[in-house]
This record gives structure tokens, C-alpha cells and sequence, in this order.
């Protein structure tokens, strides 16, 4: 069976909901099509949650008028049978109802959550809507029904793999089914969902639940490319990636992909494929174990939106328990560290989630003094960086000579030189590592 995910953009019109079905070519093979929301519709129920948080429900509803406008044209536009129109009109009108019927509740972050899992409800029943009328057989699987995640967010593959094949087992005569990504159950059985992105990890964790064959990622460019094409010119896609170089990629801000996709299907080896929706004849990128090009630099990616924070005390010299304490600041409150630099004095870390920035300064403070620089960029170079390769990161900082360098991080993994910069200098050192490497 193979996993086929599509994107906001491949769903993103009638037009292109419709060319779907060339590339999916449903037959005698099983396959699995998660689909995300309709493009600039999470963007919108983000924005209606954000006026019912603040109680503006003259805002919301205007808003929420704005986006069935857009959804009344869209079923217009898909369906050709008064039939499916009226089947469209009534799955739309059930959902924005439903929406609009948060204004007389209590708005909580569990609300929220509820109000940004329409958008791929709506998405995969349009489309099973439509294969109806056009007679092609295919079977909707709700995600709500298999996709758990835990309390520490992280999902449940067997809890996912169970179900979903109990599913499956209830529909034998269908080789092509239909399920939403992003969204999910969490550990008290509320609706939650896997982040902004999480489409691409839905798929990811199906692959990996029931040991599919492959999965494919159909977004709106052809493959991982070697840096970011809307900054550096004459970037190309790369043909094969390994599991760890896609992942390097993908958390340091490789957008075609989501950080946390990759690691369900290494865990169970099953090959990725990041495909062109616009351009289906395109050859991509394949992920898999096996294919690394030795002593080769492979891709350059930023990750914006960093904060580095520097502890220094002359207490950590030759202490030990020292780092053990200061990492536990960030363990209370749940914030991932990117980058880690030490000295015998200093320790530098970067992170990208400031929610607990005052509390987390205010304790760190008990160790020495603090400073925090923010609108910082780490740049990732991904590559052979193993012990046998030599002179490659010579070449990345001759590259950005020219610029000031926050931190280096090299050595923590065979794959990467990660760098951290001031944000306003991200272009440059892109194009110039782009000229250096490339």
C-alpha cells in the first residue's frame, strides 16, 4: 500500500482537486490519500479563533462570512450535478454553522483546536464528494478514528496502526481511501492536531503504522532543493537524500517538509518521495536509508526566528552537575534547545519558542549573568561531515567571512555545520555559501 499526501496548494482550487485524480490513477494497488486543507483556509480559522479568543464576534462573523463566500464558489466550480452541488452546499453549511456556533461558548485553546480541524474535514469530504459523482469508488477514514497522540504529544503508532487496520478490515472491496491530515486526538480523546504542517507527518505515521510500501509528499515544487529557491537563484533539486540529511533539512527550515515527518518512516525504513503536484513527470526527491553521496555537501537551510541566549559564570569552571542544571530550566518549561555551544566559562544556547522567555531568563540568572540577542538565523549546511571527510568546513566559514558569526555548531552529527546569525544577514550568507559550495 502507498501513502500519497497532498498539500494546501494541490487542493488548492476546483481545477486542481480535480487533476488529483491523474496523478492517484486508483486500480488494483491500495493506496492511502491524506489530504490538508484547502489552501488559506487554516489561515482563516486562525484568524476566527483569534477573534473569538478576544471576544470580537462582530470580527469572527465577518470573517467566517468571508471564507463560506469563498467555499460556496469552490462547490460552484467542483461539482457538475445538481446532486453533488447540493451535496457540497449541505457539507458546507453543516461545518460553517457549526463554526459560527462557537460565538455563544466559552472560547479555550480546546475550542480552537475544534475550529482548525474543519479545514481538512471539509477538504477530504469535497473530494470524496466529488469521486462519488464521478463514479470513482473510494472510502472516507475519519483520523479521528486512529490518530492518538500522548501526553507528551508525541503519537501513539501502535494505538494509529491498530485502529487504522481495523479500518481497513471493514472495507475490503475499496483500494483507495481518503483521510485528513494535521489533525488528531490527544491523550484525553479532545480534538488536537499535529501542528501547522503536521499533513506531511500524518502521512508519515500512516506509512509507518501499517509498513506501507512508500510514501509520497505532493507539494508545489519539484523535490528538496539544494537551498532556497525564492532567495538564491539557480538552486536545483536533489535526486536522493538520506534519512538523516532530509531530517538536518527539514528541522533547520527546509519548508517543503515537516521536521518531525521523517523520523516515523526511517524508524520502519520506508522510502519518502517529495513530489511535484504541478509537475507530476518530475523526478523529485527519494529519502531513504541508503544513497548518500560521500564527501558531498548536499544543501544549505535556514530556520528563522531564533533566540541565543549565553550563560556565563565562573562557577561552571571544572564543575560537574553544571550544564545538567541549566538544561533542566528549559526542561520545566517544555522548550527545545537547537544549538549548543560551551567555553569554560559559558554555555550558548539557541532556541525557537519564547513563550517562557521571562521565566526562563529569571531562573537562569541564578547561575550568572544572562544575555539574550533575538532575531537570530541558524543556518544548516547538510552534507558528508564524517570523520574521513576534510576541508569542507574551512570552506563554509570562508564563505561568511565577511559576516558576523554568533555560533558554530560542528561535530554534534556527521551531517552538519549549522551557523548562527544576525536574521538581516540570512540572505547573504545563503547566496554566498550558495557561490562557495555550489
Amino acid at each position: 500500500m502507498k501513502i500519497l499526501k497532498f498539500g494546501g496548494t494541490s487542493v488548492g482550487n476546483p481545477e486542481r482537486i480535480k487533476n488529483l485524480l491523474s496523478i492517484i490513477q486508483p486500480g488494483d494497488e491500495k493506496q492511502i490519500v491524506v489530504l490538508s486543507a484547502v489552501a488559506g483556509t487554516t489561515n482563516a480559522l486562525v484568524e476566527i479563533s483569534q477573534a473569538f479568543i478576544i471576544g470580537d464576534k462582530q470580527k469572527a462573523e465577518a470573517l467566517i462570512k468571508g471564507l463560506r463566500l469563498k467555499y460556496d464558489a469552490f462547490i460552484d466550480d467542483l461539482f457538475a450535478t445538481v446532486e453533488g452541488k447540493n451535496n457540497g452546499k449541505e457539507l458546507i453549511e453543516y461545518h460553517f454553522n457549526f463554526i459560527q456556533s462557537f460565538a455563544q461558548e466559552l472560547f479555550t485553546p480546546i475550542e480552537e483546536k475544534i475550529i482548525l480541524a474543519q479545514g481538512e474535514l471539509l477538504s477530504t469530504t469535497l473530494y470524496h464528494f466529488y469521486l462519488t459523482e464521478i463514479g470513482v469508488r473510494s472510502k472516507l477514514l475519519p483520523a479521528l478514528d486512529f490518530m492518538k497522540i500522548d501526553e507528551d504529544n508525541e503519537p501513539v503508532i501502535d494505538y494509529i496502526g491498530e485502529h487504522l487496520t481495523g479500518l481497513l478490515k471493514t472495507a475490503t472491496d475499496n483500494n483507495l481511501f481518503i483521510t485528513q491530515g494535521y489533525i488528531c486526538r490527544n491523550a484525553f480523546g479532545e480534538i488536537d492536531n499535529l501542528r501547522r504542517g503536521g499533513s506531511d507527518y500524518t502521512a508519515s505515521l500512516i506509512g509507518a503504522a501499517i509498513r506501507a510500501e512508500e510514501v509520497q509528499i505532493w507539494t508545489d515544487i519539484d523535490g528538496m532543493h539544494n537551498n532556497d529557491p525564492r532567495i538564491v537563484k539557480g538552486t536545483k533539486p536533489i535526486a536522493h537524500l538520506t534519512f538523516d540529511e532530509a531530517a538536518e533539512l527539514a528541522y533547520f527550515g527546509a519548508k517543503i517538509l515537516h521536521p518531525q515527518s521523517v523520523f516515523p518512516a526511517q524508524r520502519y525504513n520506508i522510502p519518502v518521495r517529495l513530489l511535484n503536484t504541478m509537475d507530476p513527470e518530475a523526478a523529485g526527491t527519494l529519502i531513504s536509508e541508503n544513497g548518500a553521496a560521500k564527501g558531498e555537501v548536499r544543501s544549505i537551510a535556514a530556520k528563522d526566528g531564533i533566540t541565543a541566549i549565553r550563560i556565563h559564570s565562573s562557577r561552571m569552571l571544572l564543575a560537574f552537575g553544571f550544564l545538567r542544571r541549566v538544561f533542566e530550566v528549559f526542561e520545566r518549561y517544555k522548550t527545545p534547545i537547537d544549538m549548543i555551544t560551551t567555553s569554560e566559562v559559558a554555555v550558548s544556547v539557541t532556541i525557537d519558542d519564547t513563550r517562557f522567555l521571562g521565566d526562563i531568563e529569571r531562573e537562569l540568572k541564578d547561575f550568572g549573568s544572562v544575555e539574550i540577542d533575538v532575531d537570530q538565523t541558524i543556518v544548516c549546511v547538510v552534507g558528508d561531515f564524517s570523520l574521513n571527510t576534510h576541508g569542507y568546513a574551512s570552506r563554509v566559514l570562508d564563505a561568511v567571512k565577511h559576516i558576523p558569526v554568533r555560533m558554530i555548531s560542528y561535530g554534534g552529527s556527521n551531517f552538519n555545520i549549522s551557523l548562527l546569525i544576525k536574521a538581516v544577514d540570512k540572505v547573504e550568507v545563503l547566496r554566498s555559501l550558495h557561490n562557495r559550495l555550489f
